[in-house]
């Protein structure tokens, strides 16, 4: 047999020397669709349930969380291996498939399983959410936002981190093959109301009523439309909360002598 291809590559140099061409074509097109990285990604086919409760201690979000979690995605098809990590306040349930059923199959199974785990978790313990499709060693880029020379002093870290969550992080979302965009740093922007507790029992309010009141008086709602000469005009109430004295001005709870007891802002 070997003899008989010796006499063949003899015999026809011209179709062997094309073969050869054709071979070292293939060769050099394929290394041009080979990608290329330093360090390369050996993450399995993954997706990862992660579930945020601030107030919950290690054992409640094992016990209440993490453990709903696991039993909900353990009868999934493909599945090869269910881990979690369980900390205060932060549940994350990995579960492993089989690489052969592709990236996105798995992550509707798992969707499909949120819902029903959803429910047999307790209310206020958390909302478990897919995590994104990225792995360990997905991280691309890291930037900065920094104020060049003729303007320092204009703009303050909440500023910075204003300008980073609602201009730069969309835009860099919008790019092809950005999955997702972490910013830490700076301060996140926020109003705080400072309250009093012996203020409030020598009132007559709870804790209770001041939460009601700021979150019943910061929101907008609609109100239908009016017809008139033809047209319609929609109507529409704005009661979102954009300054401190938006706050000042709400009411938490009217006196019996007519006067409101608004909060202080700060």
């Amino acid at each position: 047999m070997i003899n008989r291809i010796i006499d063949f590559s003899i015999n026809n140099k011209f179709i062997i020397g094309l073969l050869t061409l054709a071979l070292i074509g293939a060769g050099v097109y394929s290394m041009t669709q080979v990608p290329i990285d330093a360090v390369p990604d050996i993450t399995n086919n993954q997706v990862q349930v992660i579930t945020q409760s601030p107030n919950l201690g290690t054992e409640d979000i094992e016990q209440f969380v993490t453990y709903p979690v696991e039993v909900a995605m353990s009868n999934l098809p493909n599945v090869k291996e269910i881990r979690s990590v369980s900390r205060f306040g932060l549940s994350v349930v990995t579960i492993v498939f089989d690489d052969e059923v592709g990236t996105y199959l798995p992550r509707q199974l798992v969707a499909e399983k949120l819902p029903e785990v959803q429910e047999q978790i307790p209310s206020g313990f958390g909302k478990p959410v897919m995590g994104p499709i990225s792995t360990g060693l997905g991280e691309i880029y890291q930037y900065t936002l920094e104020v060049d020379d003729e303007h320092q002093g204009e703009y303050s870290a909440t500023e910075l981190r204003t300008m980073q969550d609602w201009i730069v992080r969309r835009q860099m979302a919008m790019v092809p093959g950005v999955v997702e965009v972490n910013a830490f740093g700076g301060n996140k922007k926020q109003y705080e109301v400072a309250v009093d507790p012996d203020e409030l029992r020598a009132i007559g309010i709870t804790i209770t009523e001041v939460f009601s009141a700021l979150e019943n008086n910061n929101q907008n709602t609609g109100g239908a439309y009016i017809e008139r000469n033809h047209q319609a005009n929609f109507i529409r109430g704005e009661g979102l909360a954009r300054t401190i004295s938006d706050i000042e001005f709400m009411v938490v709870k009217a006196a019996k002598n007519g006067h409101s007891i608004p909060p202080q802002a700060e």
